[in-house]
């Protein structure tokens, strides 16, 4: 709460003190140098932290400086806090230095405020983030796809403990000054909610999100050029990094006596209401009848649920066409490229919950836990299912 006091401001914050501590306190800086930033003098930091552990106070202290905080108030105590090189990194306002570096690096959690919200079916949106000062774009590279993971710090959890869930954004990479994530409001279960939380944000909200590394797709995460064919195949939600990939293949630049990327998308959804990103996968596949086909499948019955789709799609040479059920062989052969017997010339990416993914593709596995940790990194597994009965080998197929 921002209160004039004889042109001057005085910030009065009372919260909870857990763990995030380091992004509490990245989050409190910025708000202190955009209110510095529009002319105000701010006078007096007032803060009434309520720490649940002593571990908690330990931590708060350790990464605040004096520069930032002269004094901080715990109640009517006062104290001065230490100043450590690791404290002045983690509060530095999220803007250019002269040499032209960004201090709001993306692989560290940081806020995002949104700036727009747009509601594409009854439990789904599409949520636009602003970037951190300083940001030319979301993630280490503008050619690269980008992944999230988000926190939610969920009061209905077992000591309210801190929920982490991945999004990729279904904006292009190189997007510059906003993102934008695709996310379904899931019924909140134990240990989930993320996206029921993200989906009753409102513009002028903020969220702690970090970017991931760069995901390694058979050795590299470079996507544009690498092949003749690329197969999307997605379940749901699965469309959302799925159409981030197709936006990326559209905009490479190809090399001179090189044909670009022909890409075929594949979207499956129980009922037509489901479909995520219609509107735009159909533009795609209209504006680029020679390089994108989108074949969308069905599994519930709802006799009207056919009729809702697209007129055009019922045209034999249409991009855009219609299937039924979960899929099988004939589905892959008619909706997806060829196998490339290896050649490198074809890849097919799916994504979507694990049991999708696991019938299409076989399961993702993981490796064996690094010493310390309680789970290994995801590795592909073995190629089972659909996509291998319909000829494709482990090198062709990536389970995203």
């Amino acid at each position: 709460t921002w209160v004039h006091r004889s042109h001057h401001f005085r910030l009065t914050i009372c919260t909870f003190i857990q763990t995030s501590t380091q992004s509490f306190t990245a989050q409190l800086r910025q708000l202190c140098a955009r209110q510095t930033a529009i002319g105000a003098n701010l006078t007096k930091v007032s803060m009434k932290l309520h720490f649940r552990s002593a571990s908690s106070l330990l931590a708060f202290t350790s990464i605040t400086t004096s520069s930032i905080f002269p004094t901080i108030t715990f109640g009517s105590a006062a104290m001065t806090p230490s100043t450590t090189p690791a404290a002045a990194s983690a509060l530095t306002p999220a803007t250019k230095s002269k040499d032209g570096t960004c201090n709001s690096p993306p692989n560290q959690f940081q806020p995002y405020s949104v700036v727009g919200k747009k509601q594409i079916s009854p439990d789904s949106c599409v949520l636009e983030f602003a970037l951190p000062n300083g940001r030319e774009y979301l993630g280490y590279d503008a050619e690269l796809p980008t992944c999230m993971g988000v926190e939610y710090n969920n009061p209905a959890e077992p000591d309210e403990r801190i929920l982490r869930k991945s999004y990729s954004p279904v904006s292009h990479p190189s997007q510059a000054n906003t993102f934008d994530l695709l996310v379904k409001a899931y019924t909140p279960r134990p240990g989930g909610g993320v996206g029921d939380y993200l989906c009753n944000l409102e513009v002028g909200h903020s969220i702690m999100a970090i970017v991931k590394k760069p995901r390694q797709v058979h050795g590299s995460p470079v996507v544009e050029g690498r092949w003749k064919h690329v197969g999307l195949v997605g379940g749901g939600t699965g469309i959302a990094p799925l159409y981030q990939l197709l936006v990326i293949l559209l905009e490479e630049e190809t090399k001179e006596g090189q044909s670009p990327t022909k890409i075929s998308v594949l979207s499956i959804n129980r009922h037509a209401e489901d479909i995520l990103m219609k509107p735009e996968l159909d533009e795609l596949a209209r504006k680029y009848p020679d390089r994108v086909s989108v074949t969308y499948s069905l599994t519930g019955d709802k006799p009207d649920d056919m009729a809702a789709l697209d007129n055009n799609s019922s045209q034999s040479d249409s991009p855009i066409q219609m299937a039924k059920g979960r899929g099988d062989v004939e589905m892959a052969k008619m909706a997806l490229p060829k196998p490339g017997n290896g050649d490198g010339t074809t890849m097919v990416f799916v994504c979507g919950k694990d049991g999708f993914v696991s019938t299409w593709g076989g399961p993702v596995m993981r490796a064996d836990p690094p010493p310390g940790a309680k789970k290994g990194p995801k590795i592909q597994g073995p190629l089972l299912g659909i996509l291998k009965e319909a000829g494709f080998q482990a090198s062709e197929v990536f389970k995203y």
